[in-house]
């Protein structure tokens, strides 16, 4: 179990009530590809992946994003609990899909740099710092299958 403290609460919903999931999704899963195109593997059904543009433009990854970030946020209202909240996503990435856990690291360092883009005026040190604390307690739960 992971201790938030109040502050680290109020700057993770905080924030997170003015995130454009879809938005926000898309771009993050958009950059994952890009930035890390081995993981683009995972993601053989969705067509065209040749190169940034296609990617960025691609329907089917901004579909993909938005549902990872709706994902998230459902763990964020579950702060107290994000292990039990994953268990079923941790164990369908590790058992069917078999996707490499230091991905969710990854996926995770992505998406404090699009809401650092999105959102610079609010995302304080404090903030990412919170921030930060959030996708690794993520990460990990969605690793845990994996130990």
């Amino acid at each position: 179990m992971v201790n938030w403290t109040a502050e680290e609460k109020q700057l993770i919903t905080g924030l997170w009530s003015k995130v454009n999931v879809a938005e926000c999704g898309g771009e993050a899963l958009a950059r994952l590809l890009i930035v890390y195109p081995w993981t683009q593997r995972f993601f053989s059904s969705f067509g065209n992946l040749s190169c940034p543009t296609a990617i960025l433009g691609n329907p089917k990854v901004q579909a993909h994003g938005k549902k990872v970030l709706t994902s998230f946020g459902e763990a964020i209202k579950n702060l107290d609990n994000v292990k039990k909240y994953f268990a079923q996503l941790s164990k369908l990435h590790c058992d069917k899909l078999h996707v490499d856990p230091e991905n969710f690291g990854l996926l995770g360092d992505i998406l404090i740099v699009v809401l650092a883009a999105n959102h610079s005026k609010d995302f304080s040190p404090a903030c990412q710092a919170a921030w930060q604390k959030m996708v690794r307690v993520v990460a990990h739960a969605l690793a845990h299958e994996y130990h």
